[in-house]
């Protein structure tokens, strides 16, 4: 009787722990949940090969849903619609626009039964990242409360100073922390509540390193954890998130296809630029996926290959980090499993880890090394990055080392040159970078600018592999530059006045102020103070990286690896060592 007693509160004990993480693991986007897979509760078609249904009423079961209800509110009256039949699926593909907001929303109704099996309203109608599909970065485990949870608290934990709890330290590594209440809005496809509550930790992380930088810091706080602990949870966190990575084969996202196909155009001998993967040509040689899209056409090259027309919209370096791995990894054509991809990522992920361990055991010994490195492997979002098998890690890993060896011109401008020509937005930087640590010298300018050019030159010698050397030029300032600041995006709130609806505010005018604001900011970094240390390189670096992100359209949280190395030496960096000792190589 005892054995039963204890079984049951066993069996209420787990059904408790399974049934929030069942919860999670659903977006609550879609009408009812996705559509069920299990064939005992599908509707079953009707035995007459027309639909039972009208297009009226299919029309009139959509637009009363709830869900799109409430959307249509924020509309004049009387928006046109359409409902299509798919005699295949028995489904109606009911769409509504509305004036100057265009498609306003779209979903299926099923015709035997006249259930709303999927509802997209707003930014869910073109963004299907919108649409609350949970693991569709980082992967299903990593954005588990389970496994999330915990490392946030070890991050907190790990890092807190607990001796003055009660701080602007502990606020700093809250802000850090609190992306992840964003995630969850965004892992449920609601947009419009995701996308402010990560402009806020950003903005208040602008503030604070802007502080640090112009203002200085208070003593550098004091961590709980010995530094072997730290060491230790650091390696077993590297291992995990290794282990997580590989075991999501399927885990690449479209950037870490665009680099792999960057990698392999190199290696035929051809620049990425206007040489990606198109659909649409002469033969497909792939099957449609759910929504009747075909994936893999035959290219100019006679390869089958899966399309990619945009992935030749960042820097030629962040084709050619790609290309060591696509040489031991060949790329197959497909989407598949992409193993060169998650190549790239992990080296470029243990070179950050490297590169924070040099920079700390450099300007502050084991303590810093070890919390730096720390503090990379225990934010979740550096993991999300590396699970998602982006190139986002590059940059950083190239600006951390440029940052170790920051005494030297050649070293800053090299770094961040490479860095810019992954991604673009390491180019604001310059200022700063080219006056550190006393203003202008003719030397030092000279050496800089050198570098620089060197650098450049050899990143983009990739576009010599083509015949015409202006054509290749004006593609890669179409396909780059252009395309990036004319990309419309609901991942931030500056572009939702786009969807022209009643509550939504548009704020494209205060867009303009900030990216204003930012520019000017780059410059006044390059002067202010005219005297720079590691600790105001590191805030000053960060708060124009995190500015930049502030004032961007297309926002996202694999983002954050970008500033967060500097935003951790800013807030451990020791202010006790002497200013002329920490600048010595």
């Amino acid at each position: 009787m005892r054995q039963l007693a204890v079984a049951g509160v066993l069996a209420v004990a787990l059904a408790v722990l399974i049934a929030p993480a069942a919860t999670a693991a659903e977006p609550t986007t879609a009408a009812t949940g996705t559509t069920s897979t299990n064939p005992l509760e599908e509707p079953f078609p009707p035995e007459t090969a027309g639909p039972r249904m009208t297009e009226r009423s299919a029309v009139a079961t959509f637009v009363r849903f709830p869900k799109v209800a409430r959307w249509l509110e924020r509309y004049p009256a009387d928006p046109t619609t359409d409902a299509v039949f798919d005699e295949a699926t028995h489904r109606w593909t009911v769409k509504v626009w509305s004036g100057r907001a265009g498609q306003i929303a779209l979903g299926k109704v099923e015709d035997g039964d006249g259930r709303v099996s999927e509802a997209w309203t707003g930014p869910q109608v073109a963004w299907g990242m919108a649409r609350g599909r949970v693991g569709s970065f980082g992967g299903k485990v990593l954005n588990a409360w389970w496994m999330w949870v915990p490392l946030s608290i070890v991050f907190f934990v790990g890092l807190a100073d607990w001796r003055r709890i009660v701080s602007l330290h502990s606020l700093d590594l809250l802000a850090l922390l609190s992306f992840g209440l964003s995630l969850l809005y965004f892992n449920r496809g609601e947009i419009l509540l995701s996308a402010p509550l990560a402009a806020l930790p950003l903005a208040y992380l602008l503030v604070r390193m802007c502080w640090i930088g112009f203002r200085g810091r208070a003593p550098a706080p004091a961590l709980f954890w010995p530094v072997w602990l730290l060491a230790a949870v650091a390696v077993f966190l590297g291992g995990l998130r290794v282990g997580l990575n590989l075991e999501t084969p399927r885990g690449v996202i479209d950037v870490g296809l665009a680099g792999v196909i960057g990698g392999d155009r190199i290696l035929d001998g051809r620049a990425p630029y206007g040489n990606m993967p198109v659909s649409g040509t002469k033969r497909s040689c792939g099957k449609k996926d759910a929504d009747g899209s075909i994936r893999d056409w035959i290219q100019d090259n006679g390869r089958c290959e899966a399309a990619l027309p945009r992935g030749d919209t960042y820097g030629p370096v962040a084709s050619l980090a790609y290309v060591p791995a696509v040489l031991v990894f060949p790329w197959s054509g497909k989407w598949d499993s992409l193993p060169a991809a998650h190549a790239t990522a992990i080296a470029f992920d243990l070179l950050a880890v490297v590169g924070l361990f040099l920079v700390g055991r450099r300007f502050g010994g084991p303590p810093l090394a070890a919390a730096l490195v720390f503090g990379w492997m225990a934010l979740p979002f550096t993991a999300y990055t590396l699970n998602s098998n982006t190139n986002d890690a590059i940059m950083p890993a190239i600006l951390i080392w440029g940052f170790w060896l920051s005494a030297s011109p050649v070293a800053r401008g090299a770094a961040v040159a490479l860095s810019g020509w992954t991604k673009f937005a390491t180019l604001l930087l310059a200022p700063l970078w080219l006056t550190y640590p006393n203003g202008l010298s003719r030397r030092a300018v000279a050496r800089f600018a050198a570098a620089f050019a060197v650098a450049t030159g050899l990143a983009f010698s990739i576009l010599l592999l083509e015949p015409n050397l202006l054509d290749t030029v004006r593609t890669f300032g179409e396909h780059t530059l252009r395309y990036q600041l004319d990309r419309g995006s609901p991942f931030s709130p500056w572009d939702w006045g786009q969807y022209h609806a009643r509550g939504i505010p548009d704020l494209g005018a205060v867009q303009l102020i900030l990216q204003i604001g930012v520019l000017v900011l780059a410059g006044v970094v390059a002067v202010i103070p005219a005297r720079k240390g590691p600790l105001e390189l590191a805030a000053l670096s960060a708060a124009v990286l995190i500015g930049f992100e502030f004032a961007l359209t297309h926002w996202s949280y694999l983002y954050i690896p970008w500033f967060l190395p500097f935003v951790l030496v800013a807030l451990f960096l020791p202010r006790d060592k002497p200013e002329s000792e920490a600048l010595l190589p």
